[in-house]
């Protein structure tokens, strides 16, 4: 049970980074790129935040490098794009789906990870999100695109619900599988209700702080 569990995790995590490497090579379609442009967005996009993750916890391996088959799905995705991007935007909606089932997913599997190298909490909650957010977020810098991780769908929060529910679940004894299923599961829903009902965070508004201030001089003596 335990092992298909865990072989149904590697898979659909390789889904998930071919889906993150797909929104990449697809961003360096909209700039009109070359093929080997839309590979280093696609690999930066897939792997960029479970690389920075490995990297900080001073893993024995980067994972990509133990497993190249997440680079080769990668490189796959990215090609793919090149020649087909045309019918790879048809399928936008179905990939943002996709894509909230992988963030999800990586936000729990990045949590799960560091604290197996005794991360504390804390620390564990944000490598689950540095997992899931920053390959995009270094994607948006290197195509000098604003920040997706900055708008104020909510985004980030799905990946902090994923991160914190599981080590929660954790420490209520949860086992490992219900704690991954039911973790990444209200982190998938949160980004399905965001994107259904177009949920947003309000933004904070510079105007009325000086609207304000200027009506405080008007009002002085």
């Amino acid at each position: 049970m335990i092992l298909d569990f865990n072989s149904a995790l590697y898979q659909f995590g390789l889904i998930a980074v071919f889906v993150f490497a797909l929104t990449g090579a697809l961003a360096a379609a909209k700039r009109e790129l070359d093929i080997l442009a839309f590979i280093f967005v696609g690999i930066v996009t897939g792997i960029g935040g479970g690389t920075i993750r490995d990297l900080l916890l001073q893993t024995e391996k980067i994972f990509w490098i133990a497993d190249p088959s997440y680079l080769s799905v990668c490189i796959t995705a990215s090609v793919m794009t090149y020649f087909f991007a045309h019918w790879v935007i048809r399928i936008d909606r179905f990939l943002l789906w996709l894509d909230a089932a992988g963030i999800a997913l990586f936000a729990v599997l990045g949590t799960s990870k560091a604290l197996s190298y005794e991360a504390t909490p804390l620390v564990a909650i944000l490598m689950g999100v540095i997992s899931s957010t920053l390959g995009s977020a270094i994607r948006d810098l290197m195509l000098q695109t604003k920040l997706v991780i900055f708008e104020p769908e909510i985004y980030v929060t799905v990946c902090l619900l994923g991160s914190t529910s599981y080590v929660l679940l954790g420490l209520l004894g949860i086992n490992e599988v219900h704690n991954i299923l039911l973790s990444s599961s209200a982190a998938f829903l949160l980004r399905v209700l965001a994107l259904h009902f177009e949920l947003r965070f309000p933004s904070f508004k510079l105007s009325k702080l000086q609207n304000r201030e200027i009506r405080k001089q008007q009002n002085k003596p």
